[in-house]
């Protein structure tokens, strides 16, 4: 069970701020091949902290452009699959707008979580 506070989020972002902050810069200095594998670790403690924050949402965003451009119900799994079986057998192709509006807000999304300084 999920407590109140601190979240998760807020977890992670404290757990990657210290890291960053406090543990990089002496590693840095004592060995420069472990500072550089500590800032890897911060970066993937970011992304983690943006999946939980930003990616339910991002998901239900999904689901929802897929429902209405499908025009049937389903997880996320299994609509996104229907699509690709769409894209695959012809059905649709990079000229159907919706499907190219619903690519792009989906890439965009996931961009936001993976890297928000991207655009």
């Amino acid at each position: 069970m999920a407590q109140d506070r601190p979240t998760a989020s807020e977890l992670l972002t404290a757990i990657a701020d210290f890291l960053r902050e406090e543990a990089t810069p002496v590693l840095d200095r004592l060995e420069p091949r472990l500072g550089f594998q500590m800032r890897v670790a911060v970066n993937a403690l970011a992304i983690l902290e943006r999946e939980v924050r930003l990616g339910p949402s991002a998901d239900a965003r999904e689901r929802d452009r897929l429902t209405q451009l499908l025009g049937q119900d389903g997880t996320l799994d299994t609509l996104n699959r229907e699509l690709a079986r769409q894209l695959r057998t012809g059905e649709r192709d990079e000229r159907d707008a919706a499907v190219m509006a619903h690519l792009e807000a989906t890439v965009a999304d996931k961009i936001a979580i993976a890297n928000p300084k991207w655009r």
